[in-house]
């Protein structure tokens, strides 16, 4: 089975990594996506952390007044060192649709339905 973590040109794997340290184990970040876990529960879905991630990246993007597609999402992500691949952002992205929480747009960009957003005010 591939793992993303462990080097494939025969190179000694990094002594420290940020995934362990900077996104899997952060309470103030956990607690900051309380309210995301909430409102997935709210849709009746479970917790993962690729929905919390995908989810906060377009709160992030919809903050700055900007609009995200699948390709948006996914180079948020990697900026963010969340090694997801491409499909997975993409199937994510299409059940969160097909769930109720986002909506595409017209222009292919992904944002909140306004149902979600409304949880998400009153939390």
């Amino acid at each position: 089975m591939f793992n993303s973590q462990l080097p494939t040109d025969g190179s000694n794997a990094p002594k420290s990594t940020s995934i362990g340290v900077d996104v899997f184990d952060q309470r103030t970040e956990r607690h900051g996506n309380e309210r995301i876990r909430l409102l997935l529960k709210s849709f009746g879905l479970r917790t993962s952390l690729i929905r919390l991630k995908v989810i906060d990246a377009l709160l992030t993007a919809a903050e700055s007044n900007r609009s995200l597609g699948v390709r948006g999402v996914h180079a948020h992500l990697l900026e963010l060192d969340i090694p997801l691949s491409f499909l997975s952002v993409r199937e994510v992205l299409k059940r969160l649709c097909s769930e109720g929480v986002i909506v595409l747009n017209e222009d292919k960009s992904y944002s909140l339905d306004p149902r979600a957003a409304a949880i998400l005010q009153h939390h």
